[in-house]
């Protein structure tokens, strides 16, 4: 990756440089034309992985003025850079060019933590030059050679001459490797001439702002794909760029998940590529009998003031269930969900030893934790883990008993019995008429939080024939949550506090208390929609289109949750990763999700039931994919749905 400031100079402070392997190759690339910089008139994304930078010189003695010389910039993160000098003026320009290079060759890890190591003392290499530390190397060639090599200041020069109306073009280029060979085998890019795991999309429709944010984030996620080491031909998305580009477990679940009306080649390396991480009992023993079997590992997350810090992998084994069950349901092949099955099986199997084990009357904890840790700090039984380990009960059931497994009777009364406890233990009654409680403690007192983690209680789930799992809570408790979330304590107008603003901890950039979340606000867009409460759904969607033009339609991570006002964007969070596989996922879902395709690939069959609302007016999709062939549908501005393209073997259906 690449990160400067809008002029395009790499100045060696903050993040600036280019990246690779979690190491910056080039920390500074400073270019002077006659002496003095550009001045800068544009600078912007061209696309996840390209930017432009447009700067202009004026000519010495030049008495137009209007500036004779542009500068154009041309960078892609992979560490090419295409500088090109035009001459529009009248004379002959003749002026050095002088690009200043340096670099620190420090960790990604380091620098986000605030750390500035010293600079690499460089050498001539060739047409450029190089550095040595670190136990890496990183070199930078020019195309053109440059005229002068000051190995010193680390200064490249060239003499130009441009005669009016032309041009002039330098290629740069960084390698970065590293000066032992590794045994580690770190995720790799998907490299050019892979396609994306899924096809393209085509939007169209009444809201323009829509249009780019699906385009963008799309993109932003296609930048994002790493192939797995073990199995290059399984892909799977990086959390996040720039602070946490590698697998976490979760967020790539999720990216998966929330795309999956693009196809299931995504969720089919991410799965993959997770079985063989998941911890697996010895030869001979009982999955999920000993320490984290059946576990996908993630690390612990903070959680806010109101909770202790949680672990992803929880999160991750969870998800992993539903996954591949919802995957199966829009197509994956059933060998390979077959294939898969196994992985489910001990993910399952770990949730019932921990229920069973576990101090909390059935509500589970955090799976990922041992014991010993539990009783040096007591953890907490969340809603949005019950609310996963519910749906993964419900769809492990309709696994083990679509390919003939045991236990999927004993999983939905599981299951029944989560509902009943939730509904009972965790409902808290207030003037309002009640809400969930954020969590339960050991000792079985609720802890009041009301926070956006509340919408994982309305993601029910995909279930045969189109249909939704049931839901732990009941038709009055879904609908006083829905008031709970569009009230002005939750939704700032740009989307989802992460916690209420009425908290005595709310903090408008805490990341879990008081930040919007981009992937929470859409989530609850969807199932609001699905639950019937349009309305609602629509003040969240228009929140985020608000908060998306203001972003450029790419939406990071999180941004602050202070309340909308006129004339006054968003404010960015410090340390949001953009792109994020979460956000930028969960903001194209968000659209994809007003069509109402609801497939179920096994029993060829597929509902489409659209947002009567219509809150984008009319919209037509082409490029989604059921069964393994293309979809298309066309949605009017009074909310009906057409199909245009679809499998001629399955049967359609309406909601």
């Amino acid at each position: 990756m690449a990160a400067s400031g809008s002029d395009g100079q790499l100045r060696g402070s903050g993040l600036h440089g280019f990246f690779r392997s979690g190491v910056r190759g080039l920390s500074r690339m400073e270019l002077r034309l006659g002496g003095v910089e550009p001045l800068a008139l544009q600078g912007d994304l061209s696309s996840a992985s390209q930017a432009r930078f447009l700067g202009a010189v004026r000519v010495p003695g030049e008495l137009d003025p209007d500036p004779a010389l542009t500068v154009e910039r041309l960078r892609h993160a992979d560490g090419a850079e295409t500088i090109t000098v035009r001459n529009a003026g009248v004379r002959p320009a003749r002026l050095p060019l002088e690009i200043a290079l340096g670099t620190d060759l420090g960790s990604l890890a380091e620098i986000a933590a605030g750390a500035r190591p010293p600079d690499v003392p460089g050498q001539v290499q060739s047409a450029g030059l190089r550095w040595i530390a670190r136990g890496h190397s990183a070199t930078v060639s020019a195309k053109p050679s440059p005229h002068a090599v000051l190995a010193g200041a680390g200064v490249l020069r060239w003499d130009l001459e441009v005669q009016p109306g032309a041009r002039w073009s330098v290629e740069l280029r960084l390698d970065v490797e590293a000066a032992a060979a590794t045994t580690a085998r770190p995720p790799i890019g998907r490299g050019a001439g892979v396609p994306a795991p899924w096809t393209e999309v085509a939007i169209r429709c009444d809201d323009a702002r829509a249009e780019l944010l699906v385009r963008r984030s799309l993109d932003a996620l296609s930048a994002l794909l790493l192939a797995d080491p073990d199995r290059p031909t399984d892909l799977y998305t990086a959390s996040g760029a720039p602070w946490r580009f590698g697998l976490a477990p979760a967020d790539a679940l999720w990216a998966a998940r929330l795309t999956l009306p693009l196809g299931t080649r995504l969720a089919a390396g991410t799965l993959r590529a997770l079985a063989r991480r998941q911890q697996t009992a010895p030869a001979g023993g009982a999955a999920g009998a000993g320490k984290g079997e059946g576990i996908i590992p993630g690390p612990l997350r903070h959680a806010g003031p109101e909770l202790p810090p949680s672990c992803t992998a929880t999160e991750a084994t969870l998800l992993f269930v539903t996954v591949l069950a919802e995957a199966w349901r829009w197509g994956l092949p059933r060998q390979e969900v077959a294939d898969l099955l196994p992985a489910a099986e001990r993910a399952l199997a770990v949730l019932r030893a921990t229920t069973e084990n576990g101090p909390f009357d059935g509500f589970v904890t955090d799976l990922g934790r041992l014991p010993d840790d539990r009783s040096a700090q007591p953890a907490t039984a969340r809603c949005e883990v019950q609310a996963q380990a519910h749906r993964a009960a419900l769809h492990g059931a309709e696994l083990l008993e679509a390919f003939g497994r045991p236990g999927a009777a004993g999983w939905r009364e599981w299951a029944a019995g989560l509902r009943g406890r939730f509904r009972e233990r965790f409902w808290v009654d207030d003037l309002s008429g009640g809400r969930p409680a954020a969590a339960l403690t050991a000792d079985g007192r609720p802890l009041p939080a009301v926070a956006a983690s509340f919408v994982h209680l309305l993601d029910l789930g995909l279930a045969a024939d189109g249909a939704s799992l049931p839901g732990l809570l009941d038709r009055e408790q879904t609908r006083l949550l829905a008031h709970r979330l569009v009230a002005p304590e939750l939704d700032c107008g740009w989307g989802l506090r992460t916690l209420s603003g009425r908290s005595a901890r709310f903090n408008p950039l805490g990341h879990r208390s008081g930040a919007v979340r981009v992937q929470e606000t859409a989530m609850a867009v969807v199932g609001l929609s699905e639950a019937g409460f349009e309305r609602e759904a629509g003040a969240l969607l228009e929140g985020l289109l608000a908060a998306s033009a203001h972003f450029g339609g790419r939406l990071p991570e999180m941004y602050a949750g202070e309340q909308r006002l006129p004339d006054c964007p968003p404010a960015p969070h410090p340390a949001a990763c953009r792109p994020a596989a979460g956000s930028a996922a969960g903001a194209a879902h968000a659209v994809l999700a007003l069509a109402g395709v609801r497939p179920d690939a096994p029993a060829k069959r597929v509902v489409v039931r659209p947002a009567s609302t219509a809150p984008l007016g009319e919209l037509e999709l082409s490029g989604l994919r059921v069964a393994g062939e293309p979809f298309a549908v066309r949605v009017s501005r009074i909310g009906v749905a057409v199909v245009e393209e679809a499998s001629s073997e399955l049967q359609l259906g309406a909601g």
